[in-house]
């Protein structure tokens, strides 16, 4: 069932680039998880057109393809809504999670793929979207759990959501992709190919299966139920000749 639905998900992705192509228009997929991105670059070099992607904000896990002809002859911008969801009553607000504010909009029965990534933003969560179903959710999510919850329209000027970080310094035998998810991880370098060779490591969600990989500055290296990481290099050796090593995660 697993190979079906991913031959179905690659054909998609051909048929948004050829119907691109013949009508001169710029199509646009879903929101991709990791599985469906990796999938995509995959099958990138087959396309009959070029291609952007964008989750409404830098550092979008969830991302949306734009598949564009050659000869495109308007302007346009991707289909992405920004709404922020607030407490209507924040001295009787409770603690809300992204579990929460998902739960609740998996209830209204809209479709998973049509949601974007769902952030905090300090004064509530902004939930990306696509357009056709902005509406809906700002008329109909009013509750998260017991917590009364309004909507609005986030426009670039009151939109100001960072990517936080904490920095993590560490030493290992080399740049190699196994080396850094056992550091990652705190597993064995055996157990850390298991991970690799299980297909649950993503470089620049690229699924990676050599562990032989060598990380190079910037690579983003997500691993299932561990997190995300931005690998920003090495700051020199040991005096063994083992390497110092930087990276962010994101929190």
């Amino acid at each position: 069932m697993e190979h079906k639905d991913e031959l179905q998900t690659i054909k998609r992705f051909m048929d948004l680039s050829r119907m691109a192509s013949r009508r001169g228009i710029v199509t646009f997929s879903n929101f991709l998880n990791t599985n469906e991105l990796n999938l995509f670059y995959q099958e990138a070099e087959s396309l009959e057109t070029g291609y952007r992607l964008s989750g409404g904000y830098a550092f979008a896990e969830r991302q949306m393809i734009a598949f564009i002809p050659d000869a495109l002859y308007y302007e346009w911008e991707f289909p992405i809504a920004r709404l922020r969801f607030c407490p209507s009553h924040a001295k009787f607000a409770e603690e809300l999670s992204h579990r929460d504010v998902l739960g609740a909009l998996m209830h209204l029965g809209v479709d998973r793929s049509r949601i974007g990534d769902i952030k905090p933003d300090g004064t509530g969560y902004v939930v990306f979207c696509e357009e056709t179903v902005s509406e809906f959710l700002l008329e109909s999510l009013v509750q998260i759990r017991h917590t009364a919850v309004s909507g609005e329209r986030v426009t670039d000027e009151n939109f100001n959501l960072e990517q936080t970080f904490e920095d993590m310094d560490g030493i290992v035998p080399s740049s190699r992709l196994d080396a850094i998810v056992a550091f990652l991880t705190k597993h064995s370098r055996s157990k850390s190919v298991l991970l690799i060779q299980a297909k649950k490591v993503f470089v620049n969600s690229r699924s990676v299966t050599s562990n032989a990989y060598e990380c190079k500055e910037g690579d983003v290296i997500s691993i299932r139920g561990f997190g995300k990481f931005v690998y920003e290099g090495s700051g020199g050796e040991t005096k063994k000749g083992r390497l110092k090593i930087n990276l962010k995660k994101y929190v």
